[in-house]
């Protein structure tokens, strides 16, 4: 019998031996075997059983935050590939951008998949937030859409526009509207950038800002708004025939897979990317997304 902590070792009855099992159980009469050899066997049999025993179990499914759309849809399939590796994973579902960092750092979630890297800088500024990226995942353009209009140029003066009120998404949108000549930001905005920067307005355009959720439903009040991929397709908006415009998808805004600082270096963290990162995830997102979403990495 083993056991793990202390060993107990009971020795096996002389028929066992008899039969071939133990072949070097010393038989009447031979002096073959000395009792040094006989512990050398069966300890060597007890760490064996033992290692064979020791792989760690995994008590309870990892907790995965995701918000609606794509990052949910992505994640549904990582957890069938982790599984295949023996993974478990729970897909959690949020309709903001503010609770899946919360619930993350209150230890409710092992990690999350929904954010970009200045997105997060952000929070963590804000909230001290003790987080790492384990990962890049997918990069989401944001695109422009109206019911209104078909280009941007058609905007009217006093135009009313839906951008998200979180910072990094918002500036995001005004430095793609100033690469689309519609406004001008100060010199250094940056990524940050937000309504009172602007200082070239020549359409005098009015900028509404929305949490972002909630800007597909913003459609038919306002002249145009700019929604984030995930929100766009959820609506079912589709980003690659219906946005006016699109920023370009090179840039900073590539999402990530995050856990706690002090989760980083687990084994299961490693797990988690390899099985995002695999092919099978790849060609889901090609063939689902068809370039409305693209893999970041």
């Amino acid at each position: 019998m083993f056991g793990y902590g202390k060993q107990f070792v009971l020795a096996a009855p002389r028929r066992a031996y008899d039969s071939g099992l133990f072949p070097h159980y010393p038989q009447k009469g031979s002096n073959l075997l000395s009792k040094r050899s006989l512990i050398r066997s069966t300890l060597a049999l007890a760490l064996a059983v033992g290692f064979a025993g020791a792989a760690p179990a995994q008590d309870k499914p990892l907790k995965i935050g995701v918000t609606a759309g794509p990052h949910a849809q992505i994640m549904e399939q990582v957890k069938k590939v982790a599984e295949q590796q023996g993974l478990k994973i729970q897909v959690v579902e949020f309709s903001d951008y503010v609770q899946p960092n919360a619930a993350l750092a209150a230890g409710d979630l092992d990690a999350n998949s929904y954010q970009h890297k200045p997105y997060l800088d952000a929070q963590i500024k804000d909230r001290g937030y003790a987080f790492a990226v384990a990962a890049n995942t997918v990069n989401f353009p944001i695109g422009i859409y109206s019911k209104k209009i078909r280009k941007l140029a058609d905007l009217k003066e006093g135009a009313r526009f839906g951008i998200p009120n979180d910072p990094t998404n918002g500036g995001r949108v005004l430095l793609l509207l100033q690469a689309q000549g519609l406004i001008k930001l100060k010199d250094g905005a940056g990524l940050k950038a937000t309504p009172l920067d602007v200082v070239g307005n020549p359409k005098k355009l009015k900028f509404v800002e929305l949490a972002a959720a909630q800007l597909p439903r913003s459609l038919d009040d306002l002249d145009a708004s700019a929604i984030n991929t995930n929100f766009a397709i959820s609506a079912g908006l589709n980003p690659k025939t219906d946005a006016i415009a699109q920023e370009n998808p090179d840039g900073p805004y590539v999402n990530i897979l995050v856990v706690r600082a002090a989760d980083k270096d687990k084994p299961w963290v490693a797990r988690l990317v390899k099985a995002y990162h695999s092919e099978e995830i790849r060609r889901f997102i090609d063939t689902q997304f068809k370039g409305s979403v693209l893999a970041g990495w």
